[in-house]
Protein backbone atom coordinates (compact mmCIF):
# COMPACT_ATOMS: atom_id res chain seq x y z
CA UNK A 1 0.00 0.00 0.00
CA UNK A 2 2.90 2.39 -0.68
CA UNK A 3 0.74 4.53 -2.97
CA UNK A 4 -1.88 4.87 -0.24
CA UNK A 5 0.77 5.98 2.24
CA UNK A 6 2.09 8.54 -0.23
CA UNK A 7 -1.33 10.05 -0.77
CA UNK A 8 -1.93 10.29 2.93
CA UNK A 9 1.42 12.05 3.31
CA UNK A 10 0.18 14.56 0.73
CA UNK A 11 -3.05 15.06 2.60
CA UNK A 12 -1.19 15.57 5.85
CA UNK A 13 1.03 18.09 4.09
CA UNK A 14 -2.03 19.92 2.86
CA UNK A 15 -3.40 19.90 6.39
CA UNK A 16 -0.15 21.52 7.56
CA UNK A 17 1.28 18.57 9.48
CA UNK A 18 4.34 18.04 7.26
CA UNK A 19 5.32 21.47 5.91
CA UNK A 20 8.95 20.55 5.15
CA UNK A 21 8.17 17.79 2.67
CA UNK A 22 8.02 20.04 -0.40
CA UNK A 23 11.28 21.94 -0.04
CA UNK A 24 13.21 20.40 -2.95
CA UNK A 25 11.75 21.55 -6.26
CA UNK A 26 11.15 18.75 -8.75
CA UNK A 27 12.04 19.00 -12.42
CA UNK A 28 9.24 19.42 -14.94
CA UNK A 29 8.32 15.84 -15.93
CA UNK A 30 7.62 16.24 -19.67
CA UNK A 31 10.20 15.89 -22.39
CA UNK A 32 8.97 18.98 -24.25
CA UNK A 33 10.09 19.55 -27.82
CA UNK A 34 13.05 21.93 -28.05
CA UNK A 35 12.15 25.48 -29.06
CA UNK A 36 13.47 26.46 -32.47
CA UNK A 37 11.73 29.87 -32.51
CA UNK A 38 12.27 32.61 -29.91
CA UNK A 39 8.87 33.97 -28.82
CA UNK A 40 10.23 36.50 -26.33
CA UNK A 41 7.90 39.47 -25.94
CA UNK A 42 4.83 37.54 -27.12
CA UNK A 43 1.86 36.18 -25.15
CA UNK A 44 0.59 32.63 -25.45
CA UNK A 45 -3.02 32.65 -24.27
CA UNK A 46 -4.86 29.57 -22.96
CA UNK A 47 -8.56 30.09 -23.63
CA UNK A 48 -11.24 28.22 -21.70
CA UNK A 49 -14.80 28.62 -20.48
CA UNK A 50 -17.59 26.60 -18.94
CA UNK A 51 -19.61 25.99 -15.81
CA UNK A 52 -17.68 27.26 -12.78
CA UNK A 53 -20.66 28.11 -10.57
CA UNK A 54 -23.49 25.74 -11.53
CA UNK A 55 -24.01 21.95 -11.27
CA UNK A 56 -20.44 21.17 -12.38
CA UNK A 57 -18.75 23.63 -10.01
CA UNK A 58 -17.54 20.99 -7.55
CA UNK A 59 -15.53 19.45 -10.39
CA UNK A 60 -14.56 22.45 -12.49
CA UNK A 61 -13.42 25.17 -10.09
CA UNK A 62 -9.93 23.63 -9.69
CA UNK A 63 -9.44 24.08 -13.45
CA UNK A 64 -8.80 27.77 -12.83
CA UNK A 65 -6.52 26.96 -9.89
CA UNK A 66 -4.45 24.50 -11.91
CA UNK A 67 -4.09 26.83 -14.89
CA UNK A 68 -3.17 29.69 -12.57
CA UNK A 69 -0.46 27.53 -11.02
CA UNK A 70 0.78 26.32 -14.42
CA UNK A 71 0.88 29.87 -15.84
CA UNK A 72 2.77 31.14 -12.80
CA UNK A 73 5.16 28.19 -12.95
CA UNK A 74 6.16 28.88 -16.56
CA UNK A 75 6.16 32.66 -16.36
CA UNK A 76 8.39 32.44 -13.30
CA UNK A 77 10.85 30.52 -15.45
CA UNK A 78 10.94 32.87 -18.41
CA UNK A 79 7.83 31.59 -20.19
CA UNK A 80 7.50 29.03 -22.97
CA UNK A 81 10.15 29.65 -25.63
CA UNK A 82 10.25 33.17 -24.16
CA UNK A 83 6.50 33.80 -24.48
CA UNK A 84 4.55 34.64 -21.34
CA UNK A 85 1.48 32.50 -20.65
CA UNK A 86 -1.93 33.98 -19.87
CA UNK A 87 -5.27 32.30 -19.26
CA UNK A 88 -8.45 33.88 -20.62
CA UNK A 89 -11.67 32.42 -19.24
CA UNK A 90 -15.28 33.05 -18.22
CA UNK A 91 -17.91 31.29 -16.15
CA UNK A 92 -21.07 30.26 -18.02
CA UNK A 93 -22.85 28.76 -15.01
CA UNK A 94 -23.78 25.76 -17.16
CA UNK A 95 -26.11 27.89 -19.29
CA UNK A 96 -26.13 27.23 -23.06
CA UNK A 97 -27.00 30.80 -23.97
CA UNK A 98 -24.13 32.03 -21.82
CA UNK A 99 -21.75 29.54 -23.47
CA UNK A 100 -22.74 30.80 -26.90
CA UNK A 101 -22.36 34.41 -25.79
CA UNK A 102 -18.86 33.79 -24.39
CA UNK A 103 -17.82 31.96 -27.56
CA UNK A 104 -19.02 34.89 -29.67
CA UNK A 105 -17.13 37.37 -27.47
CA UNK A 106 -13.96 35.32 -27.55
CA UNK A 107 -13.96 34.88 -31.31
CA UNK A 108 -14.83 38.54 -31.81
CA UNK A 109 -12.24 39.91 -29.41
CA UNK A 110 -9.33 37.60 -30.13
CA UNK A 111 -9.92 36.66 -33.77
CA UNK A 112 -6.90 34.90 -35.23
CA UNK A 113 -5.26 34.44 -31.80
CA UNK A 114 -7.96 31.94 -30.82
CA UNK A 115 -6.70 28.73 -32.41
CA UNK A 116 -7.16 26.38 -29.44
CA UNK A 117 -9.95 26.36 -26.86
CA UNK A 118 -10.42 24.26 -23.72
CA UNK A 119 -14.01 23.21 -22.97
CA UNK A 120 -15.46 21.49 -19.91
CA UNK A 121 -18.71 19.77 -20.89
CA UNK A 122 -20.25 17.59 -23.60
CA UNK A 123 -23.19 19.98 -23.88
CA UNK A 124 -20.89 22.85 -24.79
CA UNK A 125 -19.07 20.56 -27.20
CA UNK A 126 -22.32 19.69 -28.97
CA UNK A 127 -23.40 23.33 -29.04
CA UNK A 128 -20.13 24.49 -30.60
CA UNK A 129 -19.14 21.50 -32.71
CA UNK A 130 -20.08 22.96 -36.09
CA UNK A 131 -18.98 26.49 -35.15
CA UNK A 132 -15.53 25.27 -34.14
CA UNK A 133 -15.19 23.52 -37.50
CA UNK A 134 -16.37 26.59 -39.41
CA UNK A 135 -14.03 28.88 -37.46
CA UNK A 136 -11.18 26.31 -37.63
CA UNK A 137 -10.63 26.28 -33.85
CA UNK A 138 -9.32 23.13 -32.19
CA UNK A 139 -10.84 22.24 -28.83
CA UNK A 140 -9.40 20.03 -26.09
CA UNK A 141 -11.99 18.56 -23.73
CA UNK A 142 -11.64 15.98 -20.96
CA UNK A 143 -14.48 13.85 -22.25
CA UNK A 144 -16.99 14.57 -24.99
CA UNK A 145 -20.15 12.92 -26.20
CA UNK A 146 -20.41 10.91 -29.41
CA UNK A 147 -22.21 13.80 -31.10
CA UNK A 148 -19.70 16.46 -30.01
CA UNK A 149 -16.69 14.42 -31.14
CA UNK A 150 -18.08 12.44 -34.09
CA UNK A 151 -21.31 14.16 -35.18
CA UNK A 152 -24.90 12.96 -35.26
CA UNK A 153 -23.93 9.94 -37.35
CA UNK A 154 -21.15 9.00 -34.94
CA UNK A 155 -18.73 8.73 -37.86
CA UNK A 156 -17.64 12.28 -38.66
CA UNK A 157 -14.57 13.38 -36.66
CA UNK A 158 -14.66 17.07 -35.80
CA UNK A 159 -12.36 19.65 -34.21
CA UNK A 160 -12.79 18.48 -30.61
CA UNK A 161 -10.34 16.04 -29.00
CA UNK A 162 -11.11 14.26 -25.72
CA UNK A 163 -8.46 13.08 -23.28
CA UNK A 164 -10.79 10.42 -21.80
CA UNK A 165 -12.60 7.58 -23.57
CA UNK A 166 -16.17 8.18 -24.66
CA UNK A 167 -18.63 7.57 -21.83
CA UNK A 168 -20.37 4.83 -23.80
CA UNK A 169 -17.02 3.07 -24.18
CA UNK A 170 -16.29 3.50 -20.48
CA UNK A 171 -19.61 1.84 -19.73
CA UNK A 172 -18.74 -1.00 -22.09
CA UNK A 173 -15.44 -1.54 -20.28
CA UNK A 174 -17.31 -1.62 -16.95
CA UNK A 175 -19.56 -4.36 -18.31
CA UNK A 176 -16.42 -6.31 -19.24
CA UNK A 177 -15.19 -5.89 -15.66
CA UNK A 178 -18.53 -7.07 -14.27
CA UNK A 179 -18.56 -10.12 -16.54
CA UNK A 180 -15.02 -11.01 -15.43
CA UNK A 181 -15.85 -10.61 -11.71
CA UNK A 182 -18.71 -13.00 -10.85
CA UNK A 183 -17.55 -13.19 -7.23
CA UNK A 184 -18.28 -9.47 -6.88
CA UNK A 185 -21.28 -9.25 -9.24
CA UNK A 186 -23.29 -12.50 -9.12
CA UNK A 187 -26.22 -12.51 -11.56
CA UNK A 188 -25.64 -8.86 -12.53
CA UNK A 189 -28.37 -6.57 -13.83
CA UNK A 190 -27.52 -2.91 -14.46
CA UNK A 191 -29.94 -0.01 -14.26
CA UNK A 192 -29.12 3.59 -15.16
CA UNK A 193 -30.00 6.36 -12.70
CA UNK A 194 -28.57 9.46 -14.29
CA UNK A 195 -28.98 13.03 -15.50
CA UNK A 196 -31.07 13.72 -18.65
CA UNK A 197 -28.43 15.76 -20.50
CA UNK A 198 -25.94 14.61 -23.16
CA UNK A 199 -23.44 13.60 -20.48
CA UNK A 200 -26.01 11.74 -18.41
CA UNK A 201 -27.53 9.76 -21.27
CA UNK A 202 -24.23 8.43 -22.62
CA UNK A 203 -24.18 4.65 -22.37
CA UNK A 204 -27.95 4.29 -22.47
CA UNK A 205 -27.84 3.66 -26.24
CA UNK A 206 -28.93 0.27 -27.68
CA UNK A 207 -25.36 -0.49 -28.81
CA UNK A 208 -24.18 -0.38 -25.19
CA UNK A 209 -26.99 -2.65 -23.99
CA UNK A 210 -26.27 -5.11 -26.78
CA UNK A 211 -22.57 -5.20 -25.96
CA UNK A 212 -23.21 -5.78 -22.26
CA UNK A 213 -25.88 -8.42 -22.96
CA UNK A 214 -23.40 -10.29 -25.16
CA UNK A 215 -21.16 -10.54 -22.09
CA UNK A 216 -23.98 -11.89 -19.94
CA UNK A 217 -24.63 -8.54 -18.26
CA UNK A 218 -28.19 -7.36 -18.97
CA UNK A 219 -29.00 -3.65 -18.80
CA UNK A 220 -32.49 -2.32 -18.12
CA UNK A 221 -33.86 -0.60 -21.21
CA UNK A 222 -35.43 2.38 -19.45
CA UNK A 223 -33.04 4.78 -17.65
CA UNK A 224 -34.24 6.65 -14.58
CA UNK A 225 -33.54 10.37 -14.87
CA UNK A 226 -33.16 13.12 -12.28
CA UNK A 227 -32.01 16.74 -12.43
CA UNK A 228 -28.74 18.06 -10.99
CA UNK A 229 -30.86 20.26 -8.71
CA UNK A 230 -32.95 17.36 -7.31
CA UNK A 231 -32.50 16.39 -3.67
CA UNK A 232 -34.93 13.46 -3.50
CA UNK A 233 -34.56 10.62 -6.01
CA UNK A 234 -36.00 7.75 -3.97
CA UNK A 235 -38.56 7.03 -6.71
CA UNK A 236 -35.92 6.76 -9.46
CA UNK A 237 -33.65 4.50 -7.43
CA UNK A 238 -36.58 2.32 -6.31
CA UNK A 239 -37.80 2.03 -9.91
CA UNK A 240 -34.39 0.71 -10.98
CA UNK A 241 -34.35 -1.80 -8.13
CA UNK A 242 -37.94 -2.87 -8.84
CA UNK A 243 -36.89 -3.42 -12.46
CA UNK A 244 -34.33 -5.95 -11.28
CA UNK A 245 -31.17 -3.87 -11.05
CA UNK A 246 -28.56 -4.95 -8.51
CA UNK A 247 -26.02 -2.52 -10.01
CA UNK A 248 -26.84 1.16 -10.51
CA UNK A 249 -24.70 2.97 -13.08
CA UNK A 250 -24.61 6.75 -13.33
CA UNK A 251 -23.21 9.43 -15.61
CA UNK A 252 -23.34 12.18 -13.01
CA UNK A 253 -20.73 13.94 -10.92
CA UNK A 254 -20.26 15.67 -7.57
CA UNK A 255 -23.69 15.72 -5.90
CA UNK A 256 -25.16 13.12 -8.30
CA UNK A 257 -23.32 9.94 -7.24
CA UNK A 258 -23.44 11.02 -3.59
CA UNK A 259 -27.22 11.47 -3.82
CA UNK A 260 -27.68 8.00 -5.30
CA UNK A 261 -25.40 6.42 -2.70
CA UNK A 262 -27.23 8.18 0.11
CA UNK A 263 -30.57 7.04 -1.29
CA UNK A 264 -29.41 3.41 -1.31
CA UNK A 265 -28.52 3.80 2.38
CA UNK A 266 -31.92 5.34 3.10
CA UNK A 267 -33.54 2.32 1.42
CA UNK A 268 -31.36 -0.10 3.35
CA UNK A 269 -29.99 -1.44 0.04
CA UNK A 270 -26.35 -0.35 0.32
CA UNK A 271 -25.16 -3.97 0.60
CA UNK A 272 -27.49 -5.40 -2.03
CA UNK A 273 -27.04 -2.88 -4.84
CA UNK A 274 -23.59 -1.87 -6.14
CA UNK A 275 -22.99 1.66 -7.45
CA UNK A 276 -20.74 2.55 -10.39
CA UNK A 277 -20.21 5.23 -13.01
CA UNK A 278 -17.91 7.10 -15.38
CA UNK A 279 -14.55 8.51 -14.34
CA UNK A 280 -16.11 11.57 -12.66
CA UNK A 281 -17.68 9.42 -9.91
CA UNK A 282 -14.13 8.74 -8.70
CA UNK A 283 -13.55 12.44 -8.06
CA UNK A 284 -12.53 13.75 -4.65
CA UNK A 285 -15.70 15.84 -4.50
CA UNK A 286 -17.80 12.67 -4.57
CA UNK A 287 -15.71 11.15 -1.79
CA UNK A 288 -16.32 14.25 0.32
CA UNK A 289 -20.01 14.76 -0.53
CA UNK A 290 -20.68 11.07 0.13
CA UNK A 291 -19.97 11.71 3.80
CA UNK A 292 -23.25 13.55 4.25
CA UNK A 293 -24.92 10.15 4.64
CA UNK A 294 -23.22 7.29 6.49
CA UNK A 295 -23.77 3.57 6.12
CA UNK A 296 -24.79 1.52 9.17
CA UNK A 297 -21.10 0.62 9.60
CA UNK A 298 -20.27 4.32 9.94
CA UNK A 299 -18.46 4.69 6.61
CA UNK A 300 -19.57 7.24 3.97
CA UNK A 301 -22.33 6.17 1.60
CA UNK A 302 -19.93 6.25 -1.37
CA UNK A 303 -17.50 3.72 0.13
CA UNK A 304 -17.04 0.87 -2.35
CA UNK A 305 -18.32 2.70 -5.43
CA UNK A 306 -16.78 1.59 -8.75
CA UNK A 307 -15.75 3.81 -11.65
CA UNK A 308 -13.43 4.36 -14.57
CA UNK A 309 -9.89 5.72 -14.14
CA UNK A 310 -8.41 6.33 -17.63
CA UNK A 311 -5.42 8.31 -16.34
CA UNK A 312 -3.02 8.21 -13.42
CA UNK A 313 -4.32 9.22 -10.01
CA UNK A 314 -2.90 11.23 -7.12
CA UNK A 315 -1.97 8.11 -5.19
CA UNK A 316 0.36 6.83 -7.94
CA UNK A 317 3.38 8.74 -6.71
CA UNK A 318 5.86 6.47 -8.47
CA UNK A 319 5.00 8.58 -11.52
CA UNK A 320 7.11 11.74 -12.02
CA UNK A 321 3.98 13.43 -13.40
CA UNK A 322 2.00 12.81 -10.23
CA UNK A 323 4.98 13.72 -8.06
CA UNK A 324 5.34 17.04 -9.85
CA UNK A 325 1.66 18.01 -9.75
CA UNK A 326 1.48 16.91 -6.12
CA UNK A 327 4.36 19.21 -5.25
CA UNK A 328 2.91 22.15 -7.17
CA UNK A 329 -0.41 21.57 -5.43
CA UNK A 330 1.30 21.75 -2.04
CA UNK A 331 3.59 24.67 -2.89
CA UNK A 332 0.59 26.71 -4.02
CA UNK A 333 -1.24 25.82 -0.79
CA UNK A 334 -4.30 24.46 -2.51
CA UNK A 335 -7.11 23.12 -0.32
CA UNK A 336 -7.91 19.43 0.10
CA UNK A 337 -11.18 19.92 -1.80
CA UNK A 338 -9.17 20.96 -4.89
CA UNK A 339 -7.20 17.72 -4.97
CA UNK A 340 -9.47 16.31 -7.64
CA UNK A 341 -9.55 15.06 -11.23
CA UNK A 342 -9.82 18.55 -12.71
CA UNK A 343 -6.70 19.94 -11.03
CA UNK A 344 -4.64 16.91 -12.06
CA UNK A 345 -5.91 16.74 -15.64
CA UNK A 346 -5.70 20.50 -16.17
CA UNK A 347 -1.95 20.41 -15.57
CA UNK A 348 -1.97 17.75 -18.29
CA UNK A 349 -4.07 19.92 -20.59
CA UNK A 350 -1.70 22.85 -20.05
CA UNK A 351 1.22 20.58 -20.93
CA UNK A 352 -0.59 19.43 -24.09
CA UNK A 353 -1.28 23.03 -25.12
CA UNK A 354 2.36 24.00 -24.58
CA UNK A 355 3.73 21.03 -26.52
CA UNK A 356 1.21 21.61 -29.32
CA UNK A 357 2.24 25.26 -29.71
CA UNK A 358 5.97 24.53 -29.55
CA UNK A 359 5.69 21.96 -32.35
CA UNK A 360 3.40 24.16 -34.40
CA UNK A 361 5.50 27.33 -34.07
CA UNK A 362 8.64 25.34 -34.91
CA UNK A 363 6.95 24.26 -38.12
CA UNK A 364 5.30 27.51 -39.27
CA UNK A 365 7.99 29.91 -38.05
CA UNK A 366 6.22 32.25 -35.62
CA UNK A 367 3.39 32.41 -33.08
CA UNK A 368 1.54 35.03 -35.14
CA UNK A 369 1.54 32.72 -38.16
CA UNK A 370 -0.21 29.87 -36.34
CA UNK A 371 -3.73 29.01 -37.49
CA UNK A 372 -6.28 26.55 -36.20
CA UNK A 373 -5.58 24.34 -39.18
CA UNK A 374 -1.90 24.29 -38.20
CA UNK A 375 -2.84 23.33 -34.64
CA UNK A 376 -5.06 20.54 -35.95
CA UNK A 377 -2.27 19.16 -38.10
CA UNK A 378 0.01 19.06 -35.07
CA UNK A 379 -2.59 17.44 -32.82
CA UNK A 380 -3.31 14.68 -35.30
CA UNK A 381 0.36 13.81 -35.79
CA UNK A 382 1.39 13.88 -32.11
CA UNK A 383 2.22 10.74 -30.16
CA UNK A 384 2.89 12.29 -26.79
CA UNK A 385 3.03 11.17 -23.17
CA UNK A 386 1.35 14.08 -21.40
CA UNK A 387 3.40 15.29 -18.42
CA UNK A 388 5.68 12.34 -19.01
CA UNK A 389 2.97 9.71 -18.50
CA UNK A 390 -0.16 11.15 -16.86
CA UNK A 391 -2.11 10.17 -19.98
CA UNK A 392 -1.47 9.51 -23.67
CA UNK A 393 -2.13 12.10 -26.39
CA UNK A 394 -2.52 10.17 -29.65
CA UNK A 395 -5.34 10.63 -32.16
CA UNK A 396 -4.75 8.31 -35.08
CA UNK A 397 -7.07 7.25 -37.89
CA UNK A 398 -9.84 9.71 -37.10
CA UNK A 399 -10.02 9.01 -33.36
CA UNK A 400 -11.21 11.90 -31.22
CA UNK A 401 -11.18 10.20 -27.81
CA UNK A 402 -8.77 8.11 -25.74
CA UNK A 403 -8.81 4.34 -26.17
CA UNK A 404 -7.53 2.99 -22.82
CA UNK A 405 -9.36 2.64 -19.51
CA UNK A 406 -9.18 0.82 -16.21
CA UNK A 407 -11.64 0.23 -13.38
CA UNK A 408 -11.14 1.61 -9.87
CA UNK A 409 -12.96 1.70 -6.52
CA UNK A 410 -13.50 4.59 -4.12
CA UNK A 411 -12.53 3.74 -0.54
CA UNK A 412 -11.46 5.57 2.64
CA UNK A 413 -8.10 5.38 4.39
CA UNK A 414 -7.48 3.71 7.73
CA UNK A 415 -5.55 5.26 10.60
CA UNK A 416 -2.22 3.48 10.19
CA UNK A 417 -2.07 4.10 6.43
CA UNK A 418 -1.86 0.38 5.68
CA UNK A 419 -5.17 -0.08 3.92
CA UNK A 420 -8.82 0.91 3.91
CA UNK A 421 -11.08 1.79 6.83
CA UNK A 422 -13.66 -0.72 8.01
CA UNK A 423 -15.48 1.85 10.14
CA UNK A 424 -15.02 5.05 12.17
CA UNK A 425 -12.77 3.37 14.74
CA UNK A 426 -9.98 2.59 12.27
CA UNK A 427 -10.51 5.49 9.84
CA UNK A 428 -8.18 8.40 9.10
CA UNK A 429 -9.75 11.82 9.61
CA UNK A 430 -8.42 15.20 8.48
CA UNK A 431 -9.72 18.75 8.34
CA UNK A 432 -11.67 19.16 5.09
CA UNK A 433 -13.13 22.60 4.64
CA UNK A 434 -13.27 23.34 8.36
CA UNK A 435 -14.65 20.04 9.62
CA UNK A 436 -13.15 16.61 10.20
CA UNK A 437 -13.78 14.14 7.42
CA UNK A 438 -12.77 10.76 6.08
CA UNK A 439 -9.89 10.60 3.59
CA UNK A 440 -11.16 9.36 0.17
CA UNK A 441 -8.86 7.00 -1.72
CA UNK A 442 -9.17 5.88 -5.36
CA UNK A 443 -7.67 2.44 -5.88
CA UNK A 444 -7.18 0.95 -9.36
CA UNK A 445 -8.48 -2.61 -9.70
CA UNK A 446 -7.34 -3.36 -13.25
CA UNK A 447 -4.54 -2.47 -15.62
CA UNK A 448 -5.11 -0.12 -18.58
CA UNK A 449 -6.97 -1.98 -21.31
CA UNK A 450 -8.50 -0.99 -24.66
CA UNK A 451 -12.12 0.08 -24.42
CA UNK A 452 -14.75 -1.44 -26.72
CA UNK A 453 -15.69 0.87 -29.57
CA UNK A 454 -19.47 1.24 -29.27
CA UNK A 455 -20.32 4.50 -31.01
CA UNK A 456 -21.47 2.61 -34.11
Amino acid sequence: MKSLCALLVLLLLIAGALPGLAQETLDYPSDLTECEVDMTGETLRIFHFGDLSGPYAFITQPIVSALTDAVNYWNGRGGVCGAQLEQVYEDTGGNREAAQSVYDRFTGAYGGDLDLLLLYSSDDGELLREQLAADEIVSFISAGSVESLYGEDGQTPGWLYASNPLYINQFGSFCQFVAASPEVFPDPVIGFVTWPNAFGRAGTEPAAREHCASLGVPVLEEPQFFLPTDTDILTQVQNAIDGGANIIYTNTLATGPALIAGTLVDLGMEDDVKLAGVNWVMDTSVGILGQRVLKPNGLPSTDGMFGSMPFLWWSELSSPAVQFVTQQFALNERSATEQNIAYLLTWGLADSVIETYIRTVNRVGSLSAVTGADIRETVETMDYQVLGGLLHHHYEEGMRDATLNRIAVLKYANTDMSGFATGPDDAMFIDIGGSMGYVPIVHALTDFMPVPQLRG
